[in-house]
């Protein structure tokens, strides 16, 4: 399978080694942040000469690691991996499904051989809770969904005009990308959007009317590239579906929706 290039990112992951704060590599799901760490990233500290044993990966989301969402697990393990006084780097993937993870990740801050990297979803990891987590020491890395011309480095068999037009469609995300299949490329994209976007939105904004949100999302979806008043719209459902969305709810859809 192609590899699918990511070096503006990776540069600047490598740009923020040692630099004394929490590296917090943010983005909506799927757009290739434990790639980026786990892959990437991991292979440049190999190919730097970094030793296995001095790279700390662990991915929360793995069953198998359950146990290591308990804050204390998980300290305790990495305690125990650092083995001597060389630079040590940590790397947690979904770091947001350990309890008090920030408590866990600070106390790495005044350890001198421990270097530590996060991914975190969107759910959970806005700039604004970087910022407030991390008590200011947390270097926010916000990674997007494929540039075009990310998409098109592993689809040069395609001319340019159509890989833009399919671009343009299906959007950048790497999985995307890299299927050739476009009633599959559909599937994975209304999938992702009910099992995963709106469940982060609901869970985020405490979200509870189905029925209201999804015609929510239909008006808004159905204005992209337009101005949205929220008052217009919150008036609207007001006096025609007699709901209570307020004017900070679509607000907070529209940010939400911007995010993707």
């Amino acid at each position: 399978m192609s590899t699918i290039n990511r070096d503006l990112y990776l540069n600047k992951l490598v740009n923020a080694m040692h630099n004394g704060m929490i590296k917090v590599i943010a983005g909506i799901r799927r757009c290739g942040k434990s790639f980026l760490l786990f892959n990437l990233f991991t292979d440049f500290l190999k190919k730097s000469g970094v030793d296995e044993k001095h790279i700390i990966q662990i991915n929360l989301e793995d069953r198998r690691n359950k146990h290591l969402r308990n804050p204390d697990e998980l300290l305790t393990y990495i305690d125990t991996r650092i083995g001597d006084k060389k630079m040590h780097y940590i790397l947690l993937d979904e770091v947001q499904m350990v309890n008090e993870f920030e408590d866990v990740l600070n106390s790495y801050l005044n350890i001198e051989n421990a270097d530590v990297y996060v991914t975190g979803s969107n759910a959970k990891f806005l700039s604004k809770d970087v910022i407030t987590e991390f008590r200011g020491r947390g270097f926010e890395i916000h990674i997007k969904p494929l540039s075009f011309s990310e998409f098109y480095s592993v689809n040069q068999d395609k001319s340019k005009e159509d890989a833009l037009l399919e671009y343009m469609t299906y959007g950048g995300l790497p999985k995307i990308a890299l299927e050739c299949d476009k009633s599959m490329k559909r599937k994975y994209l209304e999938s992702l959007f009910l099992s995963t976007y709106i469940v982060d939105i609901k869970e985020r904004y405490s979200i509870q009317k189905d029925d209201e949100l999804n015609e929510l999302i239909q008006v808004l979806f159905s204005s992209i590239g337009c101005l949205t008043n929220p008052r217009k719209l919150a008036d609207t459902f007001k006096s025609v579906k007699k709901s209570s969305i307020t004017q900070e709810t679509i607000k907070k859809e529209n940010r939400s929706y911007a995010l993707w």
